[in-house]
Parts: structure tokens; sequence; C-alpha cells
């Protein structure tokens, strides 16, 4: 069996290796000043839009030479990578915003200077998902990126699905055209009820954070255009299920005294509002004993 390698990363720069390095979501200024020298020091930056990174590297004083490396040509370029670290050279990866190799390119550069036992380096910082994540409101004691959800209807839905019974936080990214199509898929897979927290623009100058549940946040933003442009965080509560004794005793002790003086909806939309539980497990809860009752 063959043993890990297994390296130790001393801070100050060193040749042969690769840099990873955050950059920030927004505000120019969210970058460590690790990061701003790191970036300063290598030989050479691999963006994945240099004409993008410029404006930042520009911003602080940064002059270090910079080459596209992007999804469409990643897996060409790694070999040329690997043998520029190789011969000596030092290099940090960029993405467009935040922490490169989520949603962004670089796993195959990664994987390729590992396998040719070349250093790789973490230089952390910003990051929209957990960003977000410590805004929610929603439990952050365990949570699952998912990424971006499918664009086509159809597979949207079956995604969503596969990912509505899970007990724990989910963050997924979406972009604006299709931000109000996935807030209605989800409402309907996972229920309006879903506690939910969209955040918009991190870091910019119009950053907004949408609280509430699904419904009332897709309600709430295709009500206003403007809440429709920008880059968007969905981070979604995992599921509860009602039939948990003590919500289910709690609805059923409210209906008892409810349903006798006003209709199911009318009813229902009170339990709701007052005991925080989902709108389609004590609708149907409701229609049971109104059926009962009626059978005596």
């Amino acid at each position: 069996m063959t043993e890990a390698n297994n390296s130790v990363y001393e801070n100050s720069l060193n040749k042969n290796t690769l840099y990873i390095v955050a950059t920030p979501i927004g505000n120019k200024d969210d970058i460590s000043l690790r990061a701003i020298e790191t970036l300063r020091s290598v030989d050479r930056i691999y963006a994945e839009d240099t004409r993008h990174s410029s404006v930042l590297l520009r911003h602080h004083g940064i002059a270090t030479p910079t080459v596209s490396l992007h999804e469409h040509n990643e897996e060409q370029r790694t070999a040329s990578v690997v043998a520029f670290l190789q011969e000596g050279g030092s290099a940090a990866l960029i993405s467009d915003a935040g922490t490169p190799l989520i949603s962004d390119p670089g796993y195959r550069l990664v994987r390729g200077c590992i396998d040719a036992d070349l250093a790789v380096c973490p230089i952390p910082g910003a990051s929209a998902l957990t960003a977000a994540l410590c805004v929610s409101g929603l439990p952050t004691d365990r949570f699952q990126y998912v990424g971006f959800p499918p664009a086509r209807e159809t597979a949207r839905a079956q995604w969503l699905s596969t990912l509505a019974a899970l007990p724990h936080t989910l963050i997924m990214y979406e972009a604006r055209h299709r931000i109000l199509a996935t807030l209605q898929a989800i409402e309907e897979v996972c229920g309006g009820e879903r506690r939910a927290c969209v955040a918009r623009e991190l870091t910019k100058r119009f950053e907004t954070l949408h609280h509430g549940s699904i419904a009332q946040i897709r309600q709430s933003m295709s009500d206003d255009d403007m809440q429709l442009k920008g880059e968007f965080v969905i981070v979604l509560s995992g599921h509860q299920a009602l039939e948990d004794e003590a919500n289910m005793d709690k609805a059923k002790q409210a209906l008892q005294i409810l349903l006798p003086h006003m209709p199911i909806k009318v009813a229902v939309k009170c339990v709701v509002e007052l005991l925080d539980v989902p709108r389609k497990p004590t609708y149907n809860l409701a229609v049971a004993m109104r059926n009962a009752d009626s059978a005596d």
C-alpha cells in the first residue's frame, strides 16, 4: 500500500507551489494581508477572467503577470502549469470572486499538482456560501452546499426532490435569470412554509437579505424587479416533519378549538401562524378531523 503524501507548508512563500487564494466576493477590501502579499510575490497568477481580476489587482497594487485558466481550457493548461512549477516557479490560482473551486474551475489543476508531488497551499478568505450561512438565521451545526440547481424545469424539480427530505441546512447558488423559477420550484417541491434566507449581492452596495418562508420570499421578490438583479445565495432550512409528536399534538389541540367556529382554511391559517408549523400537513390534519366529526 502506498503511503499518503503529507506535506507541511510554511507561511513564507515557497517555490514549486500552487497557492489557492480567496478573493473578495464584492467589496474589494475583503481580502487578507496574506492574500495580497502572496499575489504580489508569486511568479504568476492564474485567473478565471484576467480582465475581471485586473480591476482587483490594480486596486491593491499587484502587478504580477496573469494567465487565464477557466473551465474551457483548464484540462489543456494543467500540464503547462505543472511544468512551470516543477521548474521552480510559484503560482496563485484565483477565481472571479470568493474561494476558488467552489462552483468554479480548479479541481483538475489541483489534482494534477498533487499527482506531481507539488505543494498546494490554501490562502483562505471570502466565500459567498459561508457569508450567507452565517447571516441566515438557520442552523449552522450541519449544512450541505449543493451548487447550482439544474437549468431545466423537469431536471430542477427532480434534483430538489432528492434534497427535500434532508434534515440539515442546504446552500445553493442561483443566477438572476432563474432565481424566481428556482424559488417557485422549491415552494412546489419542499412546501411554501420551508424557512429560508435569500442573500443578494453580498458585500456589495445593494446587499439584501430576505428572511422568511420560501412563499413569502418569492412573493416579496416578485413584487420588486430590483430584487431580481445581482447574484444570489439561497440558504434553505432542513426538513422537519410535522409528524413530530409534540407539534402534532399542539396543532391538533388548536384545531379542535378553532374548527367548530370557522372554515377549515381560516383555522389552518391561524394554526400555521401561531405555531409556525407547515401548512400542507396541518391542512390535511384539519380535513381528517372535520371528516371524522361529520362521520359521527
